[in-house]
């Protein structure tokens, strides 16, 4: 059981390690299941290749954060080969074996998440399970000393994983591994003793080919996302921002006009026409919280958008960065079919100087 105990330690400092690095995770985000199936053969005591058993499962897990996950695994082992009468046994079954595993991600472990998974990753995998063994009274008795029977199972092996796709929804992995028997039989059929060890005679390794689907989260992808982490500073200056638009309702117009510079006249402006999109120091690309706002903009709107930026740096890279920032909310919304009139980038601009895109709504 220590093996056990190790692993999950190193999955919890995992957690730990990565739970700040993506955004969160509802219910029922990062859900997957998954087909398998192979061949197993008991470790020792036995010839390899004359007595492999086929098998097949089903996987259905979830990843916790890019690095830890937990799934549960059920695989029927099947055994083709003729009795001493030349007669095929009784059940086609002769196992079924059930897991509840946990999932480290070796890869994102220690080569960091970098926001989608690669396209080759590994994965370790460890667990306790429950195994049956079907058979006639007979059958059983003679190759195991005792009637059908149960038995407690631990797994451990490694996922050779491939990520397809554009999203990255779809992966196929090949994985060795080794499942233990406690209080099992070995292929000499000789019991083990009574109490739960790691004993390679009451052991099979098996090596199986899966394929994975991840089913979409409600981030809009199929895998976690890279939290995009601001400071409260910046926080608390967009917020007073915005507070004093909404208390200063005489005044939108006056301060609209810093950065839209067509209003049609007797165009009464609302905050409400305004669309506040945030960067990240230094940064223009889109967050999956600015996508959300800018969907709100319907499709044959007509827009204005100015990109702002704030005090740090020279006035050329500002000028650049609020520019480019104005351009890569342009692009998204005309993909999305709304007319942009204008975008411009205005460099460090007034109440507005916190790393923005406003998009003003006609």
């Amino acid at each position: 059981m220590k093996k056990l105990v190790t692993l999950f330690a190193a999955a919890a400092m995992a957690v730990t390690v990565s739970a700040q690095t993506v955004t969160e995770s509802k219910t029922f985000d990062n859900i997957y299941v998954g087909v398998n199936g192979g061949v197993a053969t008991f470790t020792t005591n036995n010839r390899w290749m004359s007595n492999l058993m086929p098998n097949a499962g089903l996987r259905i897990g979830r990843y916790f954060t890019p690095v830890f996950g937990l799934a549960i695994e059920g695989n029927a082992y099947f055994n083709l080969r003729k009795n001493g009468s030349g007669e095929l046994n009784s059940t086609a079954v002769k196992m079924v074996n059930t897991q509840l595993l946990g999932t480290v991600n070796l890869s994102n472990w220690f080569g960091g998440y970098k926001g989608e998974p690669r396209t080759f990753e590994v994965v370790a995998l460890y667990g306790l399970g429950w195994g049956h063994w079907f058979g006639t009274a007979d059958e059983v008795k003679a190759k195991y000393h005792g009637n059908h029977f149960n038995r407690i199972t631990s797994k451990a092996g490694l996922d050779f994983t491939f990520n397809l796709g554009k999203a990255k929804a779809w992966q196929v992995y090949i994985e060795p591994s080794i499942t233990w028997g406690f209080k099992g039989v070995t292929a000499a059929n000789v019991y083990g003793n009574d109490e739960p060890e790691y004993n390679i005679n009451n052991s099979m390794v098996q090596l199986n080919a899966g394929a994975v689907y991840k089913f979409g989260n409600s981030n809009g992808t199929h895998n976690f996302t890279i939290a995009q982490l601001r400071d409260q500073a910046e926080i608390d200056a967009l917020n007073a921002t915005i507070n004093d638009l909404r208390n200063r309702k005489p005044e939108v117009r006056e301060v609209v006009k810093e950065v839209v510079k067509e209003v049609p006249v007797g165009k009464e402006v609302k905050v409400e026409d305004l669309v506040f999109v945030t960067f990240a120091q230094g940064k223009s690309n889109l967050t999956a919280e600015a996508k959300k706002c800018l969907d709100a903009v319907k499709s044959g709107a007509h827009v204005e958008i100015v990109g702002t930026a704030s005090p740090e740096g020279s006035k050329a890279i500002n000028d650049k960065l609020s520019q480019a920032r104005a351009d890569v909310v342009a692009n998204y919304l005309k993909g999305r079919g709304v007319v942009v009139d204008k975008a411009k980038g205005e460099g460090v601009k007034g109440v507005t100087s916190n790393r923005l895109a406003i998009v003003y709504v006609k």
